[in-house]
């Protein structure tokens, strides 16, 4: 299973709402450049192990109040002009209410996360994956970890600086951007 990639030119922001609206069924993202990439659904085992890393940060979500938690299917545009999906991903309270309802509600939000994590499945490519989480920390992404189960590697991601990879680490930190949150590995292995 692989993604496609669509080359539509001149695709506006508001063109690639309408294309997403006029196909639900569809995740799609766009490419700061114009692309648009559909992505297939995921197999039930990497659903399982997206399930996990939702569940756990979600539990740290409903403990601390900070920030609002996002699963796989929500489209954010990035100041590049990419709209990403993240497999799970935070905002902080603060950037979260200073949006206008609209931009919470009715379109790809016009933000970075703070937060994201990219769930490397059997059908992904690593560098397309990597390219990604530096295309997000290039775009104000303060955390992001690209988890690879298959070689039960973490690579950790933070905005100008060489990425960090720790192999089969049992637990990950949301170090300073998520004071407090710790990532059980041990249930997405």
């Amino acid at each position: 299973m692989n993604t496609i990639t669509l080359k539509i030119p001149r695709l506006t922001a508001k063109e690639f709402v309408e294309l997403c609206q006029a196909n639900e069924h569809l995740q799609l993202e766009r490419t700061a450049t114009g692309e648009v990439i559909v992505m297939p659904p995921t197999y039930p085992w990497t659903g399982k192990q997206n399930f996990s890393l939702s569940v756990q940060l979600g539990a740290w979500i409903e403990k601390t109040g900070l920030g609002i938690g996002f699963d796989s299917s929500t489209g954010f545009t990035l100041p590049n002009g990419a709209v990403k999906s993240p497999d799970v991903s935070w905002v902080s309270n603060e950037r979260w209410e200073a949006l206008t309802e609209s931009q919470q509600q009715e379109e790809f939000s016009p933000l970075a996360p703070d937060f994201v994590v990219e769930l490397r499945s059997s059908s992904d490519s690593l560098d397309k994956l990597q390219a990604k989480m530096q295309e997000y920390t290039d775009n104000g992404v303060r955390l992001g970890w690209l988890i690879d189960p298959k070689t039960k590697q973490v690579e950790i991601y933070h905005p100008n600086s060489d990425v960090e990879v720790l192999q089969s680490p049992t637990t990950v930190s949301g170090e300073d951007v998520l004071p407090g949150f710790e990532l059980n590995l041990n249930k997405i292995w």
